[in-house]
């Protein structure tokens, strides 16, 4: 069973891409909001299992242009969580 996991960290425009572009880098990411400070959504980006390289250079140029526009935003990480079951009750023999 799988579960999600919400976090949101606080960073300046010039910060934003390099952040961005650590989180994907995480490898274990379900998706990521970016948000202006009143908490407005300005970009979502779904995350799926091998989007990297060339198909996710659009949505860098995306968070590229919005740190141009120099603002602080929250960046909300909704992270995968692997659930294991409960399997203590089972008889051994």
């Amino acid at each position: 069973m799988e579960k999600n996991i919400g976090e949101e960290i606080k960073v300046k425009g010039e910060e934003l891409l390099k952040k961005v572009k650590e989180i994907v880098h995480q490898g274990n990411i379900r998706k990521i909001i970016i948000k202006n400070v009143e908490g407005k959504i300005m970009l979502e980006i779904p995350l799926t299992i091998g989007v990297v390289g060339a198909a996710f250079l659009p949505v860098l140029a995306a968070v590229g242009a919005l740190a141009a526009l120099a603002m602080d935003f929250k960046i909300e990480i909704i992270k995968r969580e692997e659930q294991t079951q409960n399997n203590d009750n089972k008889d051994p023999s």
